[in-house]
């Protein structure tokens, strides 16, 4: 009886050794596996950390950009008062003109001569920016056309230069005709971005949106022989639709190819010395094709 209940005490230390052994050895290799879990999670949370996000993707970037445009601009009644006359020029012409090519488009101290433009543009959320722009663009009237001539002029001397409802600008005295100071729209817009290749230093990124602004251009006008009127002010309004392709370059530089389309309304275009009441009201639609240099980066810190 003693041995067999010697037997039985050595068997059941066996098991129990046994089982103590095995719960041992399966929960040490439960915690291994954690631990090794963990450490794979925190050097993937490392990894995406070190790694920076697309440029002109993510809430928080920035960009600024600076670059030159050609822009036309459709046929607009002119409509001209002040003392003594009351009149309307119908479907009048009007080109840019732009610099001829040389220094002055590369020197700072000369570079509101040129057609230009600037952006400056904070992503607000992703793939989204809000974009403050001015876009120095310039419109002359073509000289060498007859126009349409609608209401009355006092001037003897300037009403029989209208000849059977129309009259000739070529000569100059009757008007000159620009906004070369610009036709300045400062702009406020909203773009949306879409990232279309992604390479190691590369990348080619679309956007599209839209803008609303005021116009304050420095309009050159010579109405009647008068002293020329040339003042910055605020002469109306304008908004645009607009889309640009961008090639990004060792992560921050950016070369920007843009195209707009949009519609101008100007009121209050000084057309003499006298604040009141000579002025001119035109309005028409404009197309834009800018391209320049721009530098992209991130406001907030990747270790």
């Amino acid at each position: 009886m003693k041995k067999l209940l010697v037997v039985g005490l050595m068997m059941s230390n066996f098991v129990f050794a046994q089982n103590t052994k095995s719960d041992s050895t399966k929960y040490d290799r439960s915690v291994e596996e954690d631990l090794a879990y963990a450490k794979s999670e925190q050097q993937k949370t490392k990894a995406e950390k070190k790694e920076k996000p697309l440029p002109l993707s993510k809430k928080g970037q920035v960009f600024v950009f600076y670059g030159w445009n050609r822009a036309a601009y459709s046929n607009s009644d002119i409509h001209f008062t002040g003392n003594g006359y009351d009149f309307q020029l119908n479907n009048v012409t009007a080109q840019d003109r732009p610099t001829k090519f040389g220094i002055v488009y590369f020197d700072p101290s000369w570079f509101t001569v040129t057609q230009y433009n600037f952006r400056i543009g904070y992503f607000i959320k992703d793939n989204l920016a809000l974009v403050l722009g001015i876009d120095h663009m310039k419109y002359v009237m073509d000289q060498n056309q007859t126009v349409n001539f609608k209401g009355h002029i006092s001037d003897p001397e300037y009403a029989a230069m209208v000849q059977n409802g129309q009259v000739n600008l070529a000569d100059e005295k009757f008007l000159t005709f620009e906004h070369t100071d610009g036709l300045n729209y400062e702009n406020l817009g909203l773009e949306k971005y879409q990232n279309l290749i992604h390479k190691k230093n590369i990348d080619l990124v679309w956007s599209y949106g839209a803008g609303i602004g005021f116009m304050f251009p420095k309009s050159n006008v010579k109405l009647f022989g008068n002293e020329r009127s040339d003042r910055f002010h605020v002469a109306g309004m304008g908004t645009d639709i607009r889309s640009s392709i961008n090639l990004v370059f060792w992560k921050n530089w950016m070369l920007r190819v843009e195209g707009k389309a949009g519609y101008i309304n100007m009121w209050d275009i000084k057309t003499t010395l006298n604040n009141k009441p000579d002025k001119a009201r035109q309005d028409f639609v404009f197309g834009q094709v800018l391209a320049g240099i721009g530098y992209t980066f991130n406001t907030k810190k990747y270790k």
